[in-house]
């Protein structure tokens, strides 16, 4: 699915941007504790970047194959949600924000879950 392509590369990109800007611009700004925070956020929304990365191009090879699309989706909530309120936790300090942060990580969980499913279920195209 284009749009997934297209996230995935947004979210790639941002990650690297969001990681230099805490480790350069914040370090003197903010305590090391939220600084460690903001690299929590950025790690995970990399790994997941290249995770929606694996989807979009299974999603395309596959004719739009249900498990992955659905993958591709809790991906993109899990950033939004997990990485998004790290991001936001360590610049405010506002610990509540915090609370939100394992409903991303259960959108995470959930999107390995259906690309386990997808790989049980998938049948390859034949090559030979």
């Amino acid at each position: 699915m284009k749009l997934f392509l297209f996230l995935a590369a947004s979210f790639g990109f941002l990650s690297v941007a969001i990681g230099a800007f805490g480790a350069h611009a914040l370090k003197a700004r903010i305590s090391p504790e939220m600084l460690e925070i903001n690299h929590t956020g950025a790690q995970y929304q990399m790994y997941h970047s290249l995770a929606l990365l694996t989807v979009a191009i299974l999603d395309q090879i596959l004719s739009r194959f249900q498990p992955f699309n659905m993958a591709g989706w809790l991906f993109v909530a899990g950033i939004i949600i997990f990485s998004g309120s790290l991001y936001a936790l360590s610049l405010t300090g506002i610990r509540t924000l915090g609370a939100i942060t394992p409903i991303g990580g259960l959108c995470f969980l959930g999107g390995w879950a259906c690309v386990l499913i997808g790989a049980l279920k998938v049948r390859l195209p034949d090559v030979t």
